[in-house]
């Protein structure tokens, strides 16, 4: 089981070894496992629900923006101008202060803690105000 943690650690962490998940397969077992469900009160549900508009569930997912000439990257989609500095974004914030060797769940807590959820767009669009139960159905957590 340990050995399963550290796997997702790995895959939730380092885009460029990227992995697709399937919805249950680990990709729900991690996130809980990593303290996701609850999170600020963000159900499982929410954060695949989430995951799987921003990427699909892969953790490899890359989205250039022109207008705004920055990156999204990973299973979040976050955003290397304003949270994850990539090294290539002009004048970028990296409000998470963390390392890309550092996981995406450690950004993307830190991101719902201050801004929620729906700072993501697939937050707002697929996720809100829906039933999002299907994400979780069928689980076995």
């Amino acid at each position: 089981m340990k050995a399963l943690l550290i796997l997702g650690l790995l895959l939730l962490s380092v885009p460029v070894q990227g992995k697709v998940f399937e919805r249950c397969e680990l990709l729900a077992r991690t996130l809980k496992k990593l303290g996701l469900d609850g999170y600020k009160g963000v159900s499982l549900a929410n954060w695949l629900c989430l995951t799987k508009w921003e990427s699909s569930y892969n953790t490899k997912a890359t989205n250039y923006n022109p207008s705004s000439e920055n990156t999204d990257y990973g299973i979040f989609q976050i955003n290397r101008k304003w949270w994850c500095n990539d090294g290539k974004t002009p004048k970028a914030v990296d409000g998470c202060h963390v390392s890309r060797s550092t996981t995406a769940v450690a950004c993307a807590k830190k991101i719902a803690s201050e801004q929620g959820i729906t700072v993501w767009v697939a937050g707002k669009s697929h996720c809100r105000d829906h039933d999002i139960s299907s994400y979780v159905e069928g689980c076995t957590l």
